[in-house]
């Protein structure tokens, strides 16, 4: 079905936007939340109304939250948890738990689909989105780290890790480099030959140029007139 979004959706459009969207999840979703409507003549001669309502709405809670971004953006989050030798967890850190944790440590009170997460199951630093507004998804640190250790240590290993990760890409492109230096010196080189052979064959007079193997050569002597 076609709908006309009257609230901004994310990953799906702003306000005033006309979308093509799976029947079940206009009718069980977007309809019955207010946050769009069927795309008849009648409402699509309101969009741009709807647009311009939207845009002043959206522009004052963007301000709003700008300031909660501010507030959460650097905030590191600490989960002790039970895990195997492996380090996945005997249970799991929720988007449901980390909503609850930023109100206890931020002050935010926000709804477990805000934070942009699956289920955490392995120890480690995690890096989560929170969605502020569809514009405004400021990133979080979430450490899950083995009861009674220090979760210093998780961070030390992942700024490890990540080091190392960035030292592989750059010798990746150190080594991919080169390779591409010498073919544009190869290409070069081609080219150079090209227009001296060019140039050489270029000052050769005419007659002396050699004739090609496969050209015909007219044979001089005239042909005798047949007699009768």
């Amino acid at each position: 079905m076609k709908v006309l979004l009257l609230e901004d959706v994310y990953n799906l459009g702003y306000a005033g936007d006309v979308k093509k969207v799976a029947n079940g999840y206009g009718r069980n979703f977007l309809l019955p939340q207010g946050f769009a409507t069927l795309a008849t003549p009648a409402a699509l001669a309101q969009v741009e109304t709807i647009r311009e309502e939207a845009k002043a709405k959206r522009e004052v809670l963007n301000a709003e939250m700008s300031v909660v971004a501010e507030k959460i953006k650097d905030l590191e989050l600490l989960f002790p948890a039970r895990a195997g030798e492996t380090g996945k967890l005997y249970g799991s850190v929720t988007t449901q738990m980390i909503a609850d944790k930023l109100q206890e440590e931020a002050g935010v009170k926000l709804r477990k689909r805000q934070i942009h997460s699956q289920p955490l199951r392995q120890l480690g630093l995690h890096t989560i989105g929170v969605r502020l507004t569809v514009d405004m998804i400021p990133e979080i640190s979430v450490v899950v780290y083995r009861e009674g250790e220090n979760p210093d240590n998780y961070k030390i290993a992942a700024e490890e890790l990540a080091a190392l990760a960035q030292d592989a890409v750059e010798e990746t492109q150190a080594v991919e480099a080169p390779a591409d230096e010498e073919a544009v010196d190869e290409a070069e080189e081609v080219t150079s030959e090209t227009e001296e052979v060019e140039a050489a064959e270029a000052e050769v007079p005419s007659e002396e140029k050699p004739v090609a193997e496969d050209e015909s050569v007219e044979d001089e002597t005239e042909a005798e007139p047949e007699t009768e």
